[in-house]
């Protein structure tokens, strides 16, 4: 009896020895938010000046929309970009030109956390922006150099692939086709409904029946295999979508532009008294 009571004693003790399983430090807000039910939006970003990424990252949206497909940005000017405005609320998402190795690899390389994949048509184009984002086991990602841990810190390499998302975007009937098995790939977060482009392939307006049966067919399979639905910010109010791409900072300057021409105020700022110069936030 003695002896039972010594080795349940002894191992009480070892189990308290034995450290708990931490969960894997999630930093990607957006991921956070998305997980919570939440919507967010993206500011569109293609200019390559710091200022004005900066402008954007700390100006309310959840992410920046940093776009490399339709812009003449280089990967070096993102990096500097993203890097001068570290720890801004706003996390650095990229639309890369195409799902090759070596632009999703210079995107994750300078902090993105969010990949945007263009033009998806095929479960392939897919399975390779999981496959150079996501570092061994999940994927093929290379750990070389990069700022990424400058950004999210030295654990950045045992975090990484819990915080990097995929957004796969459908920009054609093609796509929309297969939307079933485009969001059955393991390791997508998101499909992206891209209204422009599938009115442009598809020769179909929004609202037109044909139309919206693509964009519905995308939302219902998406949702169903578990995953986030994206559009443009039009889209708000539609049922079933939380991922929104928001306007470009040249928009923004001209909507801000008008409303200050029309008499509108400044938040914290009384009505007919002039702002400090210099006082603006930064």
């Amino acid at each position: 009896m003695q002896l039972n009571r010594l080795i349940t004693g002894a191992l009480a003790a070892a189990t308290l020895c034995v450290p708990a399983f931490s969960q894997t430090r999630i930093y990607n807000t957006v991921k956070t938010k998305l997980a919570e039910g939440k919507q967010v939006v993206g500011g569109t970003v293609s200019s390559n000046d710091p200022e004005v990424y900066c402008a954007m990252a700390r100006s309310g949206f959840d992410f920046t929309w940093i776009e490399m497909q339709h812009s003449p940005l280089t990967y070096q000017e993102t990096a500097h970009m993203v890097r001068m405005c570290k720890g801004a609320p706003a996390i650095p998402f990229v639309r890369v030109p195409d799902a090759v190795e070596g632009d999703i690899q210079k995107a994750t390389d300078l902090g993105a956390l969010g990949i945007i994949i263009p033009m998806v048509e095929s479960v392939e184009k897919v399975k390779n922006a999981v496959k150079f984002a996501k570092y061994p086991p999940i994927g093929k990602r290379s750990q070389g150099g990069g700022q990424y841990g400058e950004m999210w810190g030295s654990d950045y390499r045992a975090t990484a692939n819990d915080n990097v998302m995929i957004v796969a975007m459908i920009e054609s009937p093609a796509g929309a086709a297969i939307a079933d098995q485009i969001a059955a790939v393991p390791g997508v977060d998101v499909v992206f409904v891209a209204s422009t482009d599938l009115s442009s392939f598809s020769g179909l307006k929004q609202g037109d029946p044909k139309y919206e049966a693509l964009a519905s067919r995308v939302r219902d399979e998406t949702i169903k295999a578990g995953h986030k639905v994206g559009g443009p910010l039009a889209w708000q109010n539609r049922q079933g979508y939380h991922f929104f791409q928001g306007p470009g900072e040249t928009s923004l300057v001209r909507m801000g532009a008008q409303m200050a021409l029309k008499g509108a105020v400044e938040p914290g700022t009384k009505r007919g008294v002039a702002a400090t110069e210099g006082s603006e936030p930064k």
